[in-house]
């Protein structure tokens, strides 16, 4: 087993201070979750009595970020947790909570993956096509293409009012696929 396939060990002292055994010094809370966030294991045990402490901490982060407003889990899934420990759904609540994060893992590495095949992942949306070539031919109008010229209505053609159409086009779809993205999102 490599280092990086073994649990980091930290040990509770007495004084309720954690001590990371691969780096010898201190940490904190908030380093035990970046280590967690980087992909290692940890694993934090009482140093007198060798009592696994793991879990407790574990939740410990969980409240703290809940606390600050970093909310993953909605209040009803927080009852409905409550509600397991008093129930019959006990024993099954552990399975279906581990089946569905690996799911969700394996959900999101398979997400993961297809945008590396898509060139580029905006392109599958609706009107992309239509709102990239528009703003090709605003960049293009903007910078005078490669040659430097200005490719844009001059201020005599009288096609500015076209242009400004065309701009207000521009920006409503671009507020429509902002809208879109952030219902997304959600």
């Amino acid at each position: 087993m490599t280092d990086d396939a073994k649990p980091l060990l930290i040990k509770r002292y007495a004084s309720r201070r954690l001590y990371n055994t691969e780096t010898s010094d201190y940490v904190t809370l908030e380093d035990i979750a970046r280590f967690i966030r980087e992909g290692r294991e940890v694993q934090i045990v009482d140093l007198k009595s060798g009592d696994d402490l793991t879990r407790q901490y574990l939740l410990q982060i969980i409240a703290e970020h809940e606390s600050r407003g970093e909310s993953v889990l909605p209040v009803n899934v927080l009852n409905d947790l409550v509600r397991s420990y008093t129930t019959q759904a006990h024993s099954v609540v552990p399975q279906f909570l581990a089946m569905s994060f690996e799911m969700l893992r394996d959900g999101q590495s398979k997400m993961m993956e297809n945008l590396g095949t898509i060139p580029n992942p905006m392109a599958a949306m609706p009107g992309f096509d239509a709102m990239q070539k528009q703003q090709e031919a605003f960049m293009k109008a903007m910078t005078g293409g490669i040659s430097g010229n200005w490719s844009g209505p001059s201020a005599d053609d009288g096609d500015s009012e076209v242009a400004a159409d065309d701009l207000d086009k521009i920006k409503k779809q671009l507020a429509e696929l902002q809208a879109k993205l952030s219902k997304i999102e959600k």
